[in-house]
């Protein structure tokens, strides 16, 4: 006699609560499509890396928006098979992106691949103070004071003021916030002599609005060099930060508009947190 055949299961129409109560791998597998109707060609033996190329392309996908900050990325497996590679290879390039700063990646149970917040632009084509900076993005700017003292001036430090070795200078050390979150590491040195009575006045604050406001020597023009590095282990806890993390180093000598140097400072920006902008223009004359 044969068997009864089992009845089966109806599925769950789209949008009622039991399709929404559905696995989140399940939904998950759907997600690629979120990033477009197909997945780009990958161009194999074109001297460009197939990881590089998946890199690329995510990065543009974030960059448009079509993957938002906060977003979950589907699974390695997932994305792997949308793009047609090992998950090796997307491995390559998630770990890429993540250097990069435009992806976060955790581990557990509620684990995965993340898009990470936007980047703060720094426009460092003007000189404006990391307080106005913020404001014009709409974060509210704040500081955690680290150190506030009087000190010798060092041999660096005494040429970039003008001032002889072992002049008196201030020197502030404050992990700078944005919405309360750390974002960059300063070390500030100003001649005493020339800002006398400074480390009483409130230092949690834009101190170029300190300075003009009580000296009226606020900073007009400064020279500013740039350059890659990577967290030590103070650094990597004061901008809470892995140690190794990329930071963007900016030493800077701030002007008053007599030609005076006024300040001599080294800013540690997080890189998975802050992109430098610079506007350029045709050089006046020819080289």
């Amino acid at each position: 006699m044969p068997l009864p055949s089992r009845p089966r299961k109806a599925r769950a129409a789209p949008g009622t609560a039991a399709a929404r109560a559905a696995p989140e791998s399940r939904r998950a597998r759907a997600a690629p499509g979120t990033l477009g109707p197909a997945p780009p060609e990958i161009l194999r033996g074109s001297g460009a890396t197939v990881y590089g190329q998946i890199e690329d392309w995510l990065a543009e996908a974030i960059g448009a928006g079509r993957l938002a900050p906060g977003d979950r990325m589907p699974s390695e497996q997932d994305l792997a098979a949308w793009f047609g590679v090992s998950r090796m290879t997307l491995r390559q390039a998630l770990a890429k992106l993540a250097r990069r700063g435009l992806v976060t990646r955790t581990v557990g149970r509620r684990g995965g691949t993340f898009v990470a917040e936007r980047k703060l632009e720094q426009d460092r084509t003007t000189l404006a103070g990391f307080s106005e900076q913020l404001r014009r993005h709409g974060i509210q700017p704040g500081a955690r004071v680290l150190l506030a003292t009087q000190r010798p001036a060092g041999p660096v430090s005494a040429a970039a003021l003008e001032l002889a070795e072992g002049d008196p200078v201030h020197e502030v050390r404050r992990v700078r916030l944005g919405d309360g979150r750390p974002i960059v590491l300063e070390q500030s040195l100003f001649p005493a002599a020339l800002f006398p009575g400074l480390l009483q006045g409130r230092l949690d604050g834009s101190l170029y609005e300190l300075l003009e406001a009580r000296y009226g020597q606020r900073p007009h023009r400064a020279r500013e060099s740039l350059e890659p590095v990577t967290a030590g282990v103070r650094e990597a806890e004061a901008l809470e930060v892995a140690e190794g993390a990329p930071l963007m180093l900016v030493e800077r000598v701030a002007y008053a508009q007599t030609g005076q140097p006024v300040e001599f400072a080294r800013d540690l920006f997080r890189g998975d947190r802050t992109r430098i902008v610079m506007w350029t223009s045709e050089l006046a004359g020819v080289i």
